[in-house]
């Protein structure tokens, strides 16, 4: 694994929050989902980020350093303007990771890289929606479901979602190929899979009347 990527997963959730309550404050507040879908473009800086999500320099800021804290953005560059140091942050940048690069990683590592991922992609969801992308286009494609699976059943899906999480990329570069010869322009979406087991089986067991 990249030390610096390596790094970074180490960071998320070190300031007090822990990586799932980090990753929760992040996707909590809408001006933190702005921040970190402007920051899924390209770096910025604080003076940048508050025009693109039209806050205050002094809300963004805020903002800003706590996600910072909290690991879910770094510091991507700096620059000298004048007498003070102007700071570029970043969204974490993470490669891709086969089985075998999982497998060799820490149970904290894991769970920063889930916590990550998860965290892109609900803050591009959460934006699409507020934008209304998702009720204009005729085939959005948004589904979930729970299914039960036994030892073989959880291999095949998972050879399944690999298999399509491929063929997806061979889309995109057979349109880019289209493109370059018709320059029609391309439009972004957003593509993600997700197949995990449930946190619990069944409801909780009925509180005691009076009790919280």
């Amino acid at each position: 694994m990249v030390g610096k990527t390596a790094a970074a997963l180490r960071r998320l959730g070190k300031g007090g929050r822990g990586v799932e309550d980090s990753v929760s404050y992040a996707l909590a507040h809408r001006i933190r989902i702005e921040i970190l879908a402007a920051l899924h473009e390209s770096p910025e800086s604080a003076d940048g980020l508050a025009r693109i999500v039209r806050r205050p320099l002094s809300t963004v800021t805020h903002h800003i350093e706590e996600l910072l804290k909290g690991g879910s953005i770094e510091i991507a560059r700096t620059k000298k303007v004048g007498n003070l140091v102007q700071h570029f942050y970043c969204m974490v940048k993470l490669p891709y990771y086969s089985d075998e690069d999982v497998a060799a990683m820490t149970p904290e590592e894991r769970q920063a890289l889930a916590g990550l991922i998860l965290q892109a992609s609900m803050v591009e969801a959460m934006a699409s929606l507020w934008a209304g992308k998702m009720m204009r286009d005729p085939r959005v494609m948004l589904a979930w479901n729970r299914i039960n699976l036994d030892e073989r059943g959880r291999d095949d899906l998972a050879d399944e979602q690999a298999r399509s999480w491929c063929r997806q990329h061979e889309i995109e570069a057979e349109s880019t190929n289209r493109r370059a010869k018709t320059g029609e322009p391309g439009v972004t979406y957003i593509i993600a899979s997700f197949g995990y087991e449930r946190s619990r089986t069944s409801a909780p067991d009925p509180r005691p009347s009076g009790k919280d």
